[in-house]
């Protein structure tokens, strides 16, 4: 935050509002790490329970297993990255992610509450696979730890690297606003699933970054939990189970044809 804040300053485009906008990212983890050590510690009891003494098949615990892990969990959050996007009751939590205006290292940080708890799940396949708990977590990790760089405007392009890894010009495409940039680079460490799958888009311009929606507060408790309002009111405008369904399970800008 340092970082970014003698940055802002060094380039003559420090605002009051950038300032606060940092702080509303940080305090994200507030909740997130709540989450993490009240809910995620007993989830990870329960994946090397399944390791250790559900799944026969179980590698051993070794620097291959580990590279493995690694390839595994950058396929699996091209995957979840991609569903929780597309499945509004996950979208409330990774819409926290996508809710800043600016883009920097300390967006990368900014987490809805509950998000881990569907990277839980997501990983699931892994331990089934027989990857330990260990490498599972380890691999899961470096994901996301590749991921801190790439949340920032001053590296440009990086010439053929671009082609296997996932990079800052192809993380702004993703928090971009504009149509041709929605739902596009999944990708965490490589960007090769979203060239396989067809998600890829290629930085043609900077755009506007944030929700489509007009969301621009710096309140910590609007920014925690600001899809969730929307959310409980389309709930309660449902007509039918099927259309409550709809909300939560369908697509962020779904409406039943009515």
């Amino acid at each position: 935050m340092l970082i970014e804040l003698a940055e802002a300053v060094f380039k003559g485009t420090f605002k009051k509002k950038t300032f606060f906008e940092m702080l509303a990212s940080a305090s994200t983890q507030i909740p997130f790490i709540a989450v993490e050590i009240f809910i995620m510690t007993g989830a990870y009891v329960v994946f090397y329970a399944l390791a250790s003494d559900v799944i026969p098949w179980t590698f051993e615990l070794s620097w291959l297993t580990l590279v493995g892990a690694v390839f595994f969990a950058d396929l699996t959050y091209y995957w979840e990255h991609r569903i929780a996007h597309e499945v509004r009751i996950l979208w409330t939590q990774h819409a926290v992610h996508h809710s800043s205006r600016d883009f920097n290292i300390i967006t990368g940080i900014r987490f809805g509450p509950l998000e881990s708890v569907w990277a839980l799940i997501a990983h699931i396949p892994m331990v089934l696979m027989g990857f330990p708990a260990e490498s599972v977590l380890f691999g899961s990790l470096v994901v996301l730890a590749y991921q801190t760089w790439i949340h920032t405007e001053t590296i440009g392009k990086l010439g053929p690297f671009e082609h296997v890894f996932n990079t800052p010009s192809h993380h702004r495409v993703h928090h971009g606003s504009d149509a041709k940039y929605l739902d596009r680079n999944y990708g965490g460490i490589t960007i090769i699933w979203d060239r396989l799958f067809g998600t890829y888009q290629v930085e043609e311009e900077t755009s506007r970054y944030g929700l489509t929606r007009d969301f621009d507060s710096q309140n910590p408790m609007h920014v925690w939990f600001s899809e969730l309002p929307s959310l409980a009111k389309d709930l309660r405008g449902a007509r039918s189970v099927k259309e409550a369904s709809g909300f939560l399970f369908k697509g962020p800008g779904w409406r039943p044809k009515r």
